[in-house]
């Protein structure tokens, strides 16, 4: 889920048995997701007006002409900017991430899963010694706890799915044991937003729901793989908190108090900053089995549903309301929302996912590449960049595999035909900083989760991945794998 918070692997490895924050068995994920129905329900057009037939030379074609230019990108990368956290594609320069000065190859460690379910094995190893080579986290700094883990703590334990490398778990249990202080020195239990990874000292506990919440699959995987319970713990404890103060409508507010447990705002969204709690709730379901947090998140869903749904010129939206009272603060919508198509078609609720994904999709025909934010009444942008997002063919995927209808393929086929046209540049990809002009006006950035998200849908969505398990799997809020790679 991008720069901003929002977005099925190995089996057990020795964790089974151990009990959870409220006592509850560390069970085993639920079964995979049946096929769609039979009776087509699931697999019927949801915008009767579209039409469509498959691009010249088949969906095959589509994932090879992916592959071609990821490898180009990653080629302008290694020569321009390799180990730096993100390249500048336009002027062939580079910039960290995380400390200024101080190179963490956000990068090589997003790229990996991507690189190597694209077959692109040498490109994979090269990233792979690099890591090996040169990441060490005896960094005097202070790291954004959230970006770090969703970005740097699940990129390296994806690649540890992917590869069965143990220096990438060793590496990654020596970050989680790093962004753990930020949990154990709460006197909540809510992380603060930023950690020393050298020192522990801990800074910021004026947080939101996203940097709260969205660490129960690295977490919970760092605990199944060790068979330390203290990461997943942690995790889960973080989201009781806020969860037992939510408001009687079943909303939370977004901006909350790490240390005091106190809320900061009366508003609640689904975009940003709170979109990735609720994702993280149904896939900690999802990937450990955990009742507690599929009670959670079926309780929130139902407010949200209630309180925040509405319908306007025909479309679904989720307007911004005071958590206490449901009274509408804003009819505004930030792109990075539109993952939650594919999150309601995941949690089995397929007709508000087609929904909400078809309001993006008017979004998308007007303006060719998703503004960063809008007014949904009009449809005006009230945010005219684009970040290279990612949500939009996040939840075409999802929802793709959760009814086979190539509808959401060919939705997914029109992003990236419009990427192309609009973000290639001389040694890249690069955000936009205007939509809505003609042409679209670009910056000089391409986002480390670029790597890790949009290929890596593109890829799995016109591929059929021989590397890809598509009925048992899981992608991270970062889209990276913690199940379902085929080794």
């Amino acid at each position: 889920m991008g720069n901003l918070p929002r977005r099925s692997v190995l089996a057990l490895l020795g964790a089974a048995g151990l009990t959870g924050v409220t006592g509850t068995a560390w069970g085993a994920p639920p079964s995979p997701s049946a096929p769609p129905p039979a009776d087509g329900t699931a697999s019927a057009p949801s915008v009767a007006a579209e039409t469509f037939a498959p691009p010249p030379g088949g969906w095959r074609a589509v994932a090879e002409d992916v592959r071609r230019e990821t490898q180009w990108a990653w080629r302008s990368y290694v020569d321009k900017a390799f180990g730096h956290d993100q390249i500048k594609p336009v002027s062939g320069g580079f910039e960290e991430f995380f400390v200024d000065g101080h190179p963490m190859g956000l990068t090589v460690v997003e790229a990996l899963d991507t690189l190597w379910f694209m077959e692109l094995d040498a490109e994979f190893a090269q990233g792979l010694k690099w890591v090996h080579d040169n990441l060490d986290f005896d960094v005097n700094a202070s790291f954004q706890v959230f970006e770090t883990n969703i970005r740097m703590l699940g990129g390296l334990l994806s690649a540890y799915h992917v590869s069965g490398d143990p220096k990438l778990l060793e590496l990654a249990r020596d970050l989680g044991d790093r962004l753990l202080v930020a949990f154990t020195k709460s006197p909540t239990g809510i992380p603060y937003r930023y950690v020393n990874l050298r020192t522990g000292a801990v800074s910021q506990p004026e947080t939101n729901l996203a940097e709260t919440g969205t660490y129960i699959t690295e977490f919970g995987m760092l605990s199944r793989w060790t068979g330390d319970r203290k990461y997943f713990n942690a995790a889960k404890k973080a989201f009781k908190y806020t969860f037992d103060r939510r408001s009687s409508l079943d909303l939370l507010p977004w901006d909350v108090h790490a240390e005091t447990g106190a809320w900061r705002n009366r508003t609640a969204t689904v975009g940003p900053p709170a979109d990735s709690y609720y994702e993280y709730l149904f896939d900690g379901w999802k990937l450990f089995g955990d009742a507690d947090l599929k009670r959670w998140y079926d309780v929130l869903i139902a407010g949200i549903n209630q309180r925040q749904a509405e319908t306007v010129g025909g479309n679904l939206w989720f307007a911004q309301v005071d958590a206490f009272t449901g009274r509408r603060v804003s009819r505004s919508q930030s792109e990075l929302a539109s993952f939650m198509g594919g999150l309601f078609a995941q949690a089995g609720d397929v007709a508000r996912g087609r929904a909400y994904h078809d309001s993006w999709t008017k979004v998308q025909d007007r303006y060719g590449v998703l503004p960063e934010g809008i007014s949904y009444p009009s449809l005006n942008a009230t945010s005219v960049g684009n970040q290279l997002r990612p949500e939009y063919a996040d939840a075409a995927f999802f929802l793709w595999m959760h009814t086979n209808d190539e509808l959401y393929r060919n939705r997914a086929y029109t992003h990236y035909q419009q990427m192309k046209r609009t973000s290639k540049t001389r040694f890249g990809y690069t955000i936009l900083s205007d939509v809505t002009t003609t042409p679209k006006r670009q910056g000089d950035f391409c986002p480390g989760y670029w790597w890790s998200e949009q290929l890596k849908y593109y890829w799995l969505i016109f591929g059929d991945s021989p590397r890809f398990d598509y009925r048992d799997n899981y992608l991270s809020t970062e889209g990276n794998v913690f199940r379902g790679a085929k080794r």
